[in-house]
């Protein structure tokens, strides 16, 4: 315990801190540790294992390997519990087994549990009696000691520490903070927090920050700081942890530089759950704090922006955010949930965000969505939010794409830069001026944004934009290498196969393309993106009956539910009717369709490209006359 609260360890590592306590003040080797955890005859990574153990242990201990206070590392041989150790009485004992970690240490009601009565309690281990009784039991009751007593002295600690640094980090990945409730259905409290913690630091212009796609990949990780600093290409990673206990909630936060694994920052937080935000901006501002970037004064007034909200609304508005966005159920399950948020605090900014973010994925070809109806929907909720909140970055990324796809072309251009003035980390904005740039045939300006972006996303799908910005740049082959270094990531990605569909009819392999959008239909229940790639696919490879039978199904589809006209251009110039690819183009243009963002730089769109309907279209849609990006 430390201050009423429960601090808790995992399996493992309580079996390594077991084995230490047995022999505290010696040298534990790291053959003998392996011994007693694995044995000889299991066959595991035990180095980076029992890394992962000493890590965990210095976390809840709050140690540091560069002035350890607990564990000690002792070059080539192994470790050593270095820390004096106060064993209770046998009448206070709970059972633990350290050999199969069945139950965890806890003092007895009956026991002190803060650290002021603790603090006389330690003695050297070379006095303590020998009273107990034999193993192993004693080595368990010198754990309850050594947890309750490990932060005496935390609070100055934590104040004396020298946090001036030549070398403050530059860049910082917040990995995903554990839940130590002891229920999982808290989870999402730790994962909200998590990308709250993300979103305000990535506000700060002198500083790199990893974004919550690329960072998730490494919950529950075995994976060293030194791995996955390596990995983000980072110079420092905040860890941490969250427990809820009824109305109050805790939260443990520690800087750590990613070279050395060293600890040079950690600190605790209490609040009550309806103080949630306030203790987000301090940890926030505390991390920025001590990386010692340079904050601006309107860098640190966003970081200490608090809102109250009620622990009920904060929990909508957190599982609509991480709810599964793979199908239109998906969708229509976290739209419910931010409109459950908005009906009980209407003045809770976030929730309307989450909500246009909903809108904006359901106007997508893939889901179905009328994207006219669903754009005014994305654009009413984007504003609403920025009433409730004009720091919102996203709100300004989500109107500019709406903006994007009405053609006001300057109106976006300016959103997406007030976006990433607000939040330049934020991969989204980053990723949508790419698309804008493109549109206006700026393919080099575009790739550098989008490869931006991905330097903060390194295993999302920023990729995808990067190819489909080298396709449009008639790029093929590396266009398909950005594609499936996606797919290496997301193998079950309909969109990555949906863009090598693109870049392999783009290189002239249209029987290559054939069956990678097979399973792109299949993936999105026939969805009228997948079925309108595949009949353009089928038309450049010849197969014209195919390519008919498709098109055939999309019109009977149009007469039932909302089809895009958009989706009838690329299978008509398969299949060389041109006529009716510009009767399509004009029926598009009436819909605003979104294909039309690209009408400049599509190389399908290039055979038609010399016909005067064609270059009128283009001139209304508010670009110039194309320029010759590459050879068709």
């Amino acid at each position: 315990m430390r201050d009423g609260w429960p601090v808790k360890i995992e399996p493992q590592p309580l079996r390594v801190l077991c084995i230490l306590l047995e022999r505290r003040g010696e040298i534990v080797s790291r053959d003998q540790l392996r011994a007693r955890l694995w044995g000889d005859t299991t066959f595991v990574e035990y180095d980076q294992g029992l890394n992962y153990c000493v890590r965990q242990i210095r976390l809840a201990l709050r140690d540091r390997a560069s002035e350890p206070r607990y564990i000690e590392a002792v070059p080539r041989q192994g470790y050593r519990f270095i820390a004096s150790v106060a064993e209770l009485g046998s009448d206070s004992q709970q059972c633990l087994n350290c050999e199969t970690g069945d139950a965890e240490p806890a003092l007895s009601s009956g026991q002190p549990n803060r650290l002021s009565d603790l603090g006389n309690r330690t003695a050297p281990a070379s006095s303590v009696p020998n009273t107990a009784r034999p193993t192993p039991w004693r080595p368990l009751i010198a754990i309850a000691a050594v947890i309750a007593a490990l932060g005496v002295g935390l609070a100055v600690y934590s104040r004396s520490v020298n946090l001036k640094d030549p070398a403050a980090p530059k860049s910082l990945a917040v990995l995903p903070l554990k839940n130590l409730s002891g229920d999982p259905s808290q989870d999402y409290l730790a994962e909200g927090m998590t990308e709250e913690l993300i979103g305000r630091l990535a506000g700060i212009h002198d500083l790199r920050v990893i974004s919550r796609t690329s960072v998730m990949r490494f919950k529950d990780t075995k994976l060293s700081i030194l791995e996955i600093a390596r990995m983000l290409r980072v110079d420092a990673l905040v860890e941490g942890s969250v427990i809820r206990e009824g109305s109050r909630i805790r939260v443990h936060a520690q800087l750590i530089r990613g070279a050395t694994d060293e600890h040079f920052w950690s600190e605790t937080y209490d609040r009550e759950v309806t103080d949630v935000l306030s203790l987000e901006s301090d940890v926030a501002q505390s991390v920025a704090q001590k990386v010692e970037v340079t904050v601006s004064g309107q860098e640190h007034s966003r970081l200490a922006i608090t809102r109250s909200v009620s622990p009920e609304v904060y929990e909508r508005y957190l599982k609509g955010k991480l709810e599964i966005q793979n199908s239109r159920a998906d969708l229509d399950r976290s739209r419910a949930f931010f409109e459950d948020a908005i009906r009980q605090d209407p003045t809770f900014a976030p929730a309307y965000i989450g909500l246009a973010n909903t809108y904006r994925s359901l106007g997508t070809i893939f889901m179905g969505a009328n994207p006219a109806e669903m754009r005014s929907k994305v654009l009413s909720a984007a504003t609403k939010g920025l009433e409730l909140d004009p720091n919102l970055a996203e709100a300004h990324a989500l109107i500019a794409e709406v903006y994007q796809q009405r053609w006001r072309w300057k109106n976006a251009e300016a959103e997406y830069k007030q976006a990433l003035a607000l939040k330049p980390n934020d991969p989204a904005a980053r990723l949508g001026f790419a698309g804008w740039l493109l549109c206006q045939a700026r393919t080099d300006e575009a790739l550098a944004w989008a490869r931006s972006a991905r330097e903060l996303d390194p295993f999302g799908t920023a990729g995808l934009s990067i190819a489909w910005i080298l396709f449009n740049a008639r790029r093929y082959d590396d266009a398909i290498r950005e594609v499936q270094s996606v797919l290496a990531i997301h193998p079950d990605s309909a969109a990555a196969r949906w863009y090598m569909g693109f870049a392999l009819i783009g290189k002239q392999q249209p029987e290559v393309a054939v069956p990678e959008l097979a399973k792109t239909v299949a993936l999105t229940d026939r969805s009228p993106g997948s079925l309108e790639l595949l009949a353009t696919a089928y038309g450049y490879e010849g197969h014209r009956k195919e390519a008919l039978r498709l098109i055939e199904e999309l019109k009977l589809r149009r007469k039932e539910s909302y089809v895009p006209a958009g989706a009838f251009i690329n299978p008509y110039l398969a299949v060389r009717d041109y006529n009716a690819a510009l009767s399509a183009f004009q029926s598009a243009y009436e819909e605003q369709s979104n294909i039309l963002q690209f009408v400049k730089v599509q190389p399908f769109f290039d055979p038609v490209r010399g016909d005067p309907r064609f270059k009128d279209l283009v001139r209304r849609v508010g670009l110039s006359a194309n320029p010759q990006i590459g050879s068709p």
